[in-house]
């Protein structure tokens, strides 16, 4: 009886285990939207934390990167809310893939 409701597991075990979907990339930026991701790339706050960065310290190169991230991601938004558009991602922003 055990043997048989473990063959029974067999195919819900083999559909979890399928290929995850592929991810579709993302849509091209428009113009607006590209010139304010350059802008974002080149705030004053992103090369701020930029000149802390100490590459041979790990913890601070990891924080230093994640505030820079940060810095530039609030540059952009600021930057699309001051052209009238939206920012993307709808409710949650898109998390890039790792």
């Amino acid at each position: 009886m055990r043997a048989f409701s473990f063959l029974a597991l067999l195919p819900l075990l083999a559909a979890c285990a399928r290929a995850p979907a592929p991810i579709l990339a993302d849509e091209p930026l428009s113009p607006v939207q590209a010139a304010c991701r350059e802008e974002a790339r080149n705030a004053q706050p992103v090369d701020d934390f930029a000149r802390q960065m100490n590459m041979n310290n790990v913890n601070n190169r990891e924080r230093v990167t994640h505030d820079m991230r940060v810095a530039e991601l609030r540059a952009y938004r600021d930057c699309l809310r001051r052209n009238g558009l939206a920012a993307p991602g709808g409710v949650e922003s898109p998390r890039p893939a790792q």
